[in-house]
């Protein structure tokens, strides 16, 4: 790849008390950052369009929430348009360690064509039930892709190349998307490189808003598996058969 221009990628909806803290942080260690407002309401709004109009980063708004995954989507056209060959992604509530920012920055510089995965390393703050979710999505990411390739496909901070992101032909809009879209770029012979990080989940003390809904999007979740599993049985032997598949890349030192 003949340039590399990356910028941070942040989807935000109702996130008024963390969004500015987390840019900040951002641009401590790296300098452009754009912002999705996924249809928020007021405060969270006028939170991205402050930040817009200091010079902090560069914001777009979605009229109507669509859910993590369409706001991902909205934020890939913009960084495109923009003339950025990489997106970080990092979600706008705190959770993710910044200060691992450089290296997944040299990860995705010495390997440009590949796909940057956060793998989490979890404390205490992470709530049981989306530990047990988070297990069984790692089975069915092993039947998708194959054992080892994909660490975790569910973390939010992940370095994507936009022309390979904006390729695959179709991802769910909600929490399924980071799932789905890292399976299908897989497939489509995109490198993986997993980098372990540190997540904290914060309080509602602190600011930390959770969109996940238990039931709806374990069910959504649920059925993006059953999608997936079914089509990658039916290609993968194949795919051996002519020396190929998904392929996971050791980081760089």
């Amino acid at each position: 790849m003949a340039e590399f221009r990356v910028c941070a990628l942040i989807p935000t909806f109702d996130n008024p008390l963390t969004v500015r803290a987390v840019v900040e942080r951002v641009r401590a260690q790296m300098a452009d950052v754009v912002v999705v407002d996924d249809g928020s309401a007021a405060a969270g709004r006028e939170a991205v369009a402050e930040l817009g109009r200091e010079g902090l980063a560069h914001t777009t708004r979605r009229a109507v929430n669509g859910g993590k995954g369409a706001a991902v989507k909205t934020g890939f056209a913009f960084a495109r348009e923009l003339g950025y060959t990489h997106a970080l992604q990092v979600d706008a509530d705190g959770q993710h360690q910044l200060e691992d920012i450089p290296r997944f920055l040299a990860a995705a510089q010495a390997r440009p064509e590949a796909l940057v995965l956060g793998a989490p390393e979890y404390d205490a703050t992470a709530p049981l039930g989306r530990l047990i979710g988070r297990k069984i999505t790692l089975f069915w990411t092993a039947v998708e892709v194959g054992r080892g390739v994909i660490t975790d496909p569910m973390c939010g901070f992940r370095v994507y190349p936009l022309a390979a992101a904006l390729a695959v032909p179709r991802t769910g809009d909600r929490m399924d998307f980071d799932i789905e879209i890292a399976v299908r770029m897989a497939w489509m012979g995109v490198p993986i490189v997993n980098l372990p990080t540190q997540v904290r989940y914060l309080g509602r003390d602190e600011g930390g808003v959770s969109h996940f809904h238990m039931l709806r999007d374990n069910l959504r979740i649920a059925g993006m598996h059953t999608r997936l599993a079914m089509t990658a049985l039916l290609w993968r032997p194949l795919l051996r058969l002519l020396g190929r598949g998904p392929r996971s890349l050791p980081a760089a030192r």
